[in-house]
C-alpha cells in the first residue's frame, strides 16, 4: 500500500500497515443465487417480468411449510426450486462488518474501509461526502458478496434515531441530535449504498445493496437505571412523533428510497412498535409509499410476550406483527410459533404470504434470482475494489472533515514540526487502534494509532497512558505530571471507550470517568506550555474545567474517528490540516443528569423546570452549543439581499382556504399545510443567497449553516431555533464565494401542532446565518 500524502510515515510502521489490507486476489468461491439451473424455466425467474409477479409466483410455489420457515433472518435453502439459503442480518454502519451473520470476513477477503463511527461523520455536515461513504459501502458489500463471502446484502443501517438524550450509548452511531439533519443523511447514505444517484430520480427495481432505516421509533435508551429497552414504554405526544422522531424516518424512506426498515424493541405510548399496524402499515406503507421489506430488531417479536406482556401468548405476539406488517423476524421465534398460530385461527396463510412477498421482492431487486450475479449488472464488481487507496482516502477525508475544534486560546494549534522537538503522548485512547473504531465496525484495512503516528512527526516521543483504560479507577498521575514536565509539549488523549457507551450501556454521567480530570489537570499544571487535549467519545462530556484552564491550550473532539483517525488528528494538530467539523450535538452541564432519561418530551416545560433537550427546545447553560466549532480561519456570512427573494403571497391560491381551516390560538393564524397543497407549495419555495468569506491565511473547509427562528419562540411549543439548511464548501485563504439555498416556507417555515399537524404561522419569520438574519413576512 502506497504512503498517504502529507503522513510522515516510515519503514516499519508502512510494513504494519500493508499486512493489515485484505488480500484481493484469490476468490472464495460462487455466490449464493437462484435461476441458475431447473427450474429455471419457472415465472419466478424470468428477469423480464415485474418483480411484483415473479414474487407471487415463487411464493405460490411454496408449502406452508417452506413459507414458515423463511420468516426469519436465517431462511433456510428451498432446494427442490434452487433458492439457496439468506442471511438477512448484516451490518455496515460505517463500512461493511462482520458483526452480523450474513458477512464473513474470514476469507481471501479479511477486511473492509472502516470510515469513522457516524457521529463524527455528520460533524462534517457534508452530504456529499456522507453519499460518498454509503457508495463505497454498497460497493465493498457487493464485492465481498461476488466473492462468495456473503449469504445476504441486506444490511440494517443507517441508524437514525434522534440523539436525544447525551447519556444514549448508541448515541455515536446516529448523526445527532437535530431531525433535518438526520433525514439527511438517512436519504444520501441510502442512495449510495443502494446504488442510486445523490438527487434525482430512484431505480427501484436494481439494488446494488439494501439499506435499513432503524429503529422506527422513538427509541434512544439502553439501560438506564434498570429501565431497559426491551421493557421501555416511550409516551411520546403527536407533537414530538411529528417534529422530532419520525421525520428522519420518512426521509429515508421519502427522499432515500430505502429498501427495509427495521422496528425498534420499546413500545410507544404501550404499543410494541413492531406490532403497531398504524406505525408499519398506515404510516410507512401508506402516508410514505415504503417499498421495502420490515424487519424486527433482534428478538423483538419474543419480548412483546416473554418482557412486555403485551401479547398474552406467543401466538399472539406473532400474530400481532405480521398483521400489523412486519414482515421478518430477526430471531426464530416466528419460524417456532407461526404454524400454532395458523393451527389456533390467529393468523392465516394470506397474512405469512404477504410478509413473503415483501421479502422475496426484495432479493428480486437485489438480482438474485437472476442466475449468477457476477455475470449480471454489478457482476464486475470484484475483491480488487476492497480497501482501494480511494477507499481508504475517503475514510480519512471524513476523519478530517470531522474533527472539531473546541479551543483555541492564543494560536495554541497548529503545532509547527521544526518546533517540536519533544513531545509526551499521554492517555489511555492513544495507543489502542480498535478504539478509534467505535462500534459495530468490521476489521479495518489499516490499523494504526495515534501514538505511532505522532512518533512519525516527533523523533522523540515519550507515551505513558496514565490511566488504566476510560473507567481511569487505576492511573499514574505523578509519573504523568513527571513526563509533561520533561518535554516541550504534551497532547493528552483522554475520553470514553466502548465500556463506557454502547448498544445495552447508557451513561449514568456527563464527566470524563475517574480520575481523568485529575489526571488532565495535573499534566497541564506540570507541563511547560499549555497542553492539548484529544477527546475521543461519542457522546457530548463536560469538560467545562478544561475549556477555562489557561494551562489546556486547545481542545480537540474526535468523536470514534476510524481506521485513518491516527493519521487525521496529527495532521490536525500539525497544521495538514485546517479543522472545519462543527458539533451535531448540544454538549450539557453535568447537572443535566437530573433528568430521567426516560422523559421522552423535546420541549421545555418551565412550570416544572423540565429543561428541554437538543438546542431546539433546551433551556439551559450548555458546555458547546450544537454547531460550534472552530477553525485555524475566521469566516463572515451575509445574507445577499438581491439573491434573496420570497415570493409575493398575494393571490396565491390555497392560502386562504388553508388559512380560514385553522388557527393557531391567541389570536394568531396558521394555515394548514397539507390544505395548502404540493403545488402551492412548490410556488411558495424561493433563493436564499449567502456570501461567505474565507478571512484567514489557511485554506478550509467550512459549513454555513441556516436557522429558522421566529420572534415569538415559545408560542405553540416553536423550537427556540431549527435548522433549515447547511452547505459545506472549500474556500482558499481570503476567498468569497456564494452559496444558494432553496427555501421552502411549506417545509422550513412550518411547525407541529400538539396534534401533529403541521402548519404556518402568519407573520414574521427570520432567518440566521450567524449573527445575520433575514425576515420574511407570511402575510398573503
Amino acid at each position: 500500500m502506497g504512503r498517504r500524502a502529507h503522513c510522515p510515515l516510515h519503514g516499519p510502521l508502512l510494513l504494519l500497515l500493508a499486512a493489515a489490507v485484505a488480500s484481493r486476489v484469490a476468490v472464495a468461491a460462487d455466490p449464493p443465487f437462484s435461476c441458475g439451473g431447473a427450474p429455471s424455466s419457472a415465472a419466478f425467474c424470468d428477469a423480464k417480468l415485474p418483480v411484483e409477479q415473479r414474487a407471487g409466483d415463487l411464493v405460490s410455489r411454496l408449502t406452508l411449510e417452506e413459507k414458515i420457515s423463511q420468516l426469519g433472518d436465517q431462511s433456510p435453502a428451498i432446494a427442490r426450486l434452487g433458492v439457496p439459503a439468506y442471511k438477512w442480518w448484516s451490518e455496515a454502519l460505517h463500512g461493511v462488518s462482520n458483526a452480523g451473520r450474513g458477512i464473513h470476513l474470514d476469507g481471501p477477503l479479511r477486511a473492509a474501509t472502516s470510515f469513522p463511527q457516524v457521529i463524527l461523520t455528520a460533524a462534517s455536515f457534508d452530504p456529499h461526502l456522507w453519499y460518498r461513504i454509503g457508495k463505497v459501502i454498497g460497493t465493498e458489500a457487493r464485492a465481498v458478496y461476488n466473492n462468495g463471502q456473503a449469504e445476504g446484502l441486506t444490511f440494517w443501517a443507517p441508524n437514525i434515531n434522534v440523539f436525544r438524550d447525551p447519556r444514549w450509548g448508541r448515541g455515536q452511531e446516529t448523526p445527532g441530535e437535530d431531525p433535518t439533519v438526520t433525514g439527511k443523511y438517512a436519504a444520501v447514505f441510502v442512495r449510495g449504498v443502494q446504488g442510486y444517484g445523490i438527487a434525482g430520480a430512484i431505480n427501484s427495481s436494481d439494488l446494488e445493496a439494501s439499506a435499513c432505516c432503524k429503529h422506527f421509533t422513538a427509541y434512544d435508551l439502553e439501560n438506564w437505571k434498570g429501565v431497559t429497552r426491551f421493557a421501555f414504554d416511550a409516551k411520546v405526544t403527536a407533537q414530538d412523533l411529528a417534529d422530532t422522531y419520525n421525520p428522519p424516518f420518512r426521509s429515508c424512506v421519502e427522499d432515500g428510497g430505502a429498501s427495509g426498515i427495521m422496528c425498534s424493541y420499546n413500545r410507544v405510548n404501550g404499543v410494541p412498535t413492531c406490532a403497531d399496524y398504524n406505525l408499519l402499515s398506515k404510516t410507512a406503507r401508506g402516508d410514505w409509499r415504503f417499498y421495502g421489506y420490515i424487519t424486527s430488531d433482534c428478538d423483538a417479536v419474543a419480548i412483546i410476550h416473554d418482557v412486555q406482556g403485551y401479547a398474552k401468548t406467543a401466538e399472539d405476539a406473532v400474530a400481532d406483527v405480521l398483521k400489523a406488517g412486519m414482515d421478518v423476524n430477526c430471531g426464530s421465534y416466528v419460524q417456532e410459533h407461526a404454524a400454532s398460530a395458523i393451527q389456533q385461527g390467529k393468523i392465516t396463510e394470506q397474512d405469512i404470504n404477504r410478509a413473503l412477498h415483501n421479502l422475496f421482492v426484495v432479493r428480486m431487486r437485489l438480482g438474485l434470482f437472476n442466475g449468477n450475479p457476477k455475470y449480471n449488472r454489478y457482476g464486475n464488481i470484484g475483491p480488487d475494489q476492497v480497501c482501494t487507496q480511494e477507499h481508504q482516502d475517503l475514510a480519512l477525508e471524513a476523519a478530517q472533515d470531522g474533527i472539531v475544534l473546541l479551543k483555541n486560546d492564543a494560536s495554541a494549534l497548529p503545532l509547527s514540526k521544526s518546533k517540536v522537538s519533544s513531545i509526551a503522548v499521554i492517555g489511555h485512547n492513544a495507543n489502542d487502534a480498535t478504539r478509534l473504531l467505535g462500534n459495530y465496525f468490521g476489521p479495518p484495512c489499516i490499523s494504526v494509532t495515534p501514538l505511532q503516528v505522532l512518533q512519525g512527526y516527533v523523533k522523540d516521543t515519550r507515551f505513558l497512558a496514565g490511566c488504566n483504560s476510560a473507567a481511569c479507577n487505576v492511573s499514574s498521575i505523578g509519573e504523568a505530571a513527571q513526563l509533561a514536565s520533561s518535554v516541550d509539549y504534551v497532547v493528552l488523549f483522554m475520553g470514553l471507550d466502548q465500556d463506557q457507551e454502547r448498544e445495552e450501556v447508557d451513561r449514568l454521567e456527563l464527566s470524563l470517568p475517574g480520575m481523568q480530570e485529575n489526571l488532565i489537570t495535573s499534566v497541564a499544571n506540570a507541563a511547560k506550555k499549555p497542553v492539548i487535549l484529544v477527546l475521543l467519545c461519542g457522546g457530548p462530556v463536560d469538560v467545562t474545567f478544561a475549556k477555562y484552564n489557561p494551562k489546556i491550550g486547545a481542545i480537540l473532539w474526535a468523536g470514534y474517528p476510524g481506521e485513518a483517525g491516527g493519521i487525521a488528528i496529527a495532521q490536525v494538530l500539525f497544521g495538514e490540516h485546517n479543522p472545519g467539523g462543527r458539533l451535531p450535538v448540544t454538549w450539557y452541564p453535568k447537572e443535566y443528569t437530573s433528568v430521567p432519561m426516560t422523559d421522552m418530551r423535546m420541549r421545555a416545560d418551565p412550570s416544572t423546570g423540565y429543561p428541554g433537550r437538543t438546542y431546539r427546545f433546551y433551556r439551559g447553560n450548555t458546555v458547546y452549543k450544537f454547531g460550534y466549532g472552530l477553525s485555524y480561519s475566521n469566516y463572515s456570512h451575509r445574507f445577499v439581499a438581491k439573491g434573496t427573494k420570497p415570493p409575493s403571497l398575494s393571490g396565491i391560491d390555497g392560502l386562504t382556504q388553508a388559512m380560514a381551516s385553522t388557527a393557531a390560538g391567541a389570536g394568531a393564524v396558521s394555515y394548514d399545510v397539507e390544505e395548502i397543497g404540493s403545488a402551492t407549495c412548490d410556488k411558495l419555495k424561493f433563493p436564499a443567497l449567502v456570501r461567505v468569506q474565507n478571512h484567514g491565511t489557511m485554506d478550509g473547509k467550512h459549513s454555513v449553516l441556516l436557522f429558522l427562528r421566529w420572534p415569538n419562540a415559545t408560542g405553540g411549543g416553536r423550537p427556540a431555533s431549527q435548522l433549515i439548511g447547511f452547505r459545506s464548501l472549500h474556500l482558499k485563504a481570503m476567498q468569497t464565494a456564494h452559496v444558494e439555498f432553496e427555501v421552502s416556507p411549506c417545509k422550513h417555515f412550518s411547525r407541529a401542532t400538539e396534534d401533529g399537524k403541521n402548519v404556518i404561522d402568519q407573520g414574521s419569520h427570520l432567518m440566521m446565518v450567524d449573527d445575520d438574519e433575514f425576515e420574511m413576512s407570511f402575510t398573503p
